[in-house]
């Protein structure tokens, strides 16, 4: 097991309190986080869900039904039952709308809970800045569901850092009714956004982006090119129209090549000087990873070294709720902050300006509603 993982793991040798979850917004993602805090109770982890939080009447009947459990129509019924009835809550996801994010998950803090904030972290940085703010002065846990920063490729790839200096990264989806709220930026391409944030830790320099409304009355197709204050150059493509699904990310860095397929879980370097292979075998103990065939004919004949750090198992969602039950019972700050999901939401927030500007500039207004 990867230290990250060791670090999320509960010890069994030591008995630790149930604590009581809600789940906010029975949705897609909604669902999903019911399901695995479900899977995480059944499988001995010290949780329990308490709550369920869905307006629609009848998606609310059919969970109660399913489950068993409480639901509520509102937070705050929520909340009142908390007090009122003695409804026990020590944490919740929240996988509303992003437009409801700052209201639901404000409720929840001011009241002592612990949130799990889907991405992205609001809908504005003024609603961002106010969750941080109650954070701060409530004491509470704020992570951000940057789900990629879980992705077992990406931890798997954090010990071989070593100064990216450009970025390709293309993300594309079929069309779904699914978060028609926000545009592509918000939607899908922020999840790149933030693991680039994270990799480079530079701020930006200069950006350039353009974007089109397809199917729904924001942008669904977007390309943006962003330079860091380091130099680094990050490439974007996101889109929720197209015909195939594609989670990549690729990277340079010195004498290094590095890809990771967010789908597959995978991670392959190509290495010019060996130092990935060498890492690796400090890492693991002398055993390097295995490539095929077909990539040892190729390094034979280019001189190159192809390599694939390996990558433990397991389901991104699964690690981050994991993660963030750690920290509600050790108080420590999480592997996504509300600072992290600030960064990237200003990020994704100036790129749509951008966008506009170049839209007017190219007499595109008739793509916008």
């Amino acid at each position: 097991m990867s230290r990250f993982l060791d670090s999320i793991a509960p010890d069994r040798n030591v008995s630790q309190p149930t604590l009581s979850v809600a789940v906010i917004g029975a949705g897609v993602f909604g669902r999903n986080h019911l399901r695995v805090y479900r899977e995480l109770s059944a499988s001995g982890y010290p949780v329990a869900v308490s709550a369920i939080v869905e307006p629609d009447d009848a998606a609310a009947s059919r969970l109660r039904a399913e489950t068993g459990l409480a639901v509520f129509p509102s937070v705050e019924a929520c909340v009142a039952a908390r007090h009122a009835d003695g409804l026990k809550l020590d944490a919740a996801s929240v996988c509303v709308p992003t437009s409801f994010h700052a209201t639901v998950a404000s409720t929840l803090m001011a009241d002592g809970i612990d949130v799990l904030l889907e991405k992205p972290i609001a809908a504005s940085l003024e609603e961002a800045d106010s969750l941080l703010r109650l954070a701060e002065t409530s004491g509470r846990v704020l992570q951000v569901g940057h789900l990629e920063r879980f992705n077992p490729a990406v931890l798997a790839i954090q010990p071989y850092l070593n100064g990216p200096m450009f970025f390709e990264a293309h993300r594309l989806s079929v069309f779904t009714p699914r978060s028609l709220d926000v545009d592509v930026v918000l939607d899908l391409m922020i999840h790149d956004l933030d693991i680039v944030l994270s990799m480079t830790r530079s701020p930006v320099m200069d950006l350039r982006a353009v974007g089109l409304p397809i199917l729904s009355s924001k942008v669904d197709i977007a390309n943006v090119r962003v330079e860091f204050e380091s130099g680094c150059v990050a490439n974007f493509t996101a889109s929720r129209v197209s015909t195939e699904r594609v989670r990549k990310l690729r990277f340079f860095q010195p004498r290094q090549y590095v890809s990771i397929d967010y789908a597959r879980k995978d991670l392959l370097v190509i290495d010019v000087a060996g130092e990935i292979q060498r890492a690796a075998g400090r890492l693991h103990g002398g055993s390097l990873p295995e490539v095929t065939a077909e990539q040892q004919r190729a390094a034979a004949d280019s001189g190159l070294a192809f390599s694939k750090p390996r990558v433990e198992a397991g389901e991104p969602l699964r690690l981050e709720i994991e993660s963030f039950l750690g920290c509600v019972r050790s108080r420590c700050a999480p592997r996504v902050s509300g600072e992290d999901g600030r960064a990237a939401l200003a990020l994704a927030l100036e790129i749509r300006e951008v966008m506009i500007m170049h839209s007017r500039r190219a007499g595109l207004e008739k793509f916008y509603v």
